[in-house]
């Protein structure tokens, strides 16, 4: 028996949690508050156990409860959570600096995501520009992974059932959605070329470019990404930017290896 056999079998299901965890990213996701049908429904749940569960998590603040709506939404008890694994993050204490001089240098919104769940990258890192007009993007925003230029990366390093991407790529929102056989063109440029880049299709005027980060197992589990006003990053940018990001990703590796971490 291999170590990954033996990982396999000691390695026991928690139901309870699983359907916690559950519960608590599909509040994180949603607009609005939800029901505890609609909830036990969507995640295919039996209502009086999905309702004990947001009990409990209520009295642990994760969730709060509208008395008056009889709905639940993500609770402020999550946030100091969130916050000590920010703070706990190497990769975005290290990159929080490089991503001000992208910023400054380049006139585009920085990010740093990492892969936080199945289908989901969060923003770990951000930095503004100084540019009158600019995006609103926040800490621990979360969208789909194969959304936008990280998304065709995410495609291109890390999925390979054609029915599984055409699934999950028909479920995505853009301002200007692609076509499917578009976009797997452009998956398979970001393949060969190491990076992507998002021209006004998931926000319209928007361009978005994105450099992969690996994991040691080959994976994509972040990414650098700017973004800029579609009429302020020209063509001819984009190189120069493409060209500093990849050196921001060189300089956080070399440091982890240096490091150990």
């Amino acid at each position: 028996m291999t170590s990954e056999d033996k990982k396999s079998a000691t390695k026991r299901q928690v139901p309870a949690v699983t359907r916690a965890l559950a519960i608590l990213r599909l509040l994180a996701r949603s607009n609005e508050p939800i029901g505890v049908n609609p909830i036990a429904r969507e995640l295919d749940l039996i209502p009086s156990t999905c309702l004990h569960i947001l009990r409990v998590l209520e009295d642990e603040g994760l969730v709060e409860f509208d008395s008056n709506l009889k709905r639940y939404t993500i609770g402020i008890g999550i946030l100091p959570l969130a916050r000590a694994a920010l703070q706990r993050n190497t990769f975005s204490t290290l990159i929080q600096p490089k991503l001000s001089e992208l910023s400054q240098k380049f006139g585009v919104t920085g990010i740093a995501t990492q892969l936080s769940e199945p289908g989901q990258m969060v923003v770990v890192a951000l930095s503004q520009s100084d540019i009158p007009f600019r995006l609103q993007v926040d800490l621990g925003s979360r969208f789909p992974a194969l959304i936008s230029a990280s998304g065709r990366l995410f495609a291109a390093f890390n999925m390979t059932d054609e029915d599984e991407l055409k699934t999950a790529f028909d479920k995505l929102a853009w301002d200007h959605p692609p076509s499917h056989e578009l976009w797997r063109e452009q998956v398979r440029q970001a393949r060969e070329l190491g990076y992507a880049v998002d021209q006004g299709s998931y926000i319209s005027g928007v361009t978005v470019v994105a450099v992969p980060v690996f994991g040691a197992n080959g994976k994509m589990t972040r990414s650098i990404v700017a973004i800029g006003i579609s009429e302020r990053l020209k063509d001819k940018e984009i190189p120069k930017l493409v060209k500093a990001m990849k050196a921001i990703r060189e300089h956080i590796e070399n440091i982890q290896i240096d490091t150990g971490s």
